[in-house]
């Protein structure tokens, strides 16, 4: 069976490293090219590129934390406020409100985009409250500046 043949530091690593992967794909489009982002920000929201800016900072830093295994319940818990606050401000409402230069026949693409961006939300978020109560294994910063250097398997409480 597959799951006798890797070791769990190895798949909680691979873990990290395939959840944190959104964060920071999508918080480096935030910083280097966010067009698309600024034009499906509500047009009350102040200062849309600084905005832009900072959330990608935040998602960066959040993602590659969790990706080296630093602090990760710090960084679960940023990204979990982030993740409630742009799902209720933008898809949310974005679930019953269509831009206004929106094609009349493109409202069944832009329903499918804001229901799918809601539930991949949820999913995240629910990955961000297991890392609340998850310490990361071997492969982490955090198992490095303990002091637990090597790769030889430690007993975790």
């Amino acid at each position: 069976m597959i799951r006798e043949r890797i070791d769990s530091d190895v798949a909680e690593l691979v873990f990290r490293l395939l959840f944190s992967s959104i964060f920071i794909v999508l918080g480096g489009e935030h910083m280097f090219s966010d067009g698309l982002i600024q034009r499906l920000m509500p047009e009350w929201v102040p200062l849309p590129r600084l905005l832009s800016l900072a959330a990608g900072f935040l998602l960066l830093a959040g993602g590659a934390s969790i990706a080296a295994g630093f602090r990760v319940h710090i960084a679960a818990t940023a990204l979990g406020i982030f993740i409630v606050i742009v799902t209720a401000v933008i898809h949310i409402p974005g679930m019953f409100l269509y831009p206004p230069e929106l094609p009349s026949d493109w409202g069944w693409l832009w329903d499918l985009y804001q229901r799918s961006n809601f539930i991949k939300n949820v999913c995240l978020l629910g990955v961000c409250f297991h890392f609340l109560y998850h310490e990361p294994g071997r492969y982490s910063l955090d198992c490095y500046l303990d002091g637990e250097v090597g790769f030889e398997k430690h007993d975790r409480d």
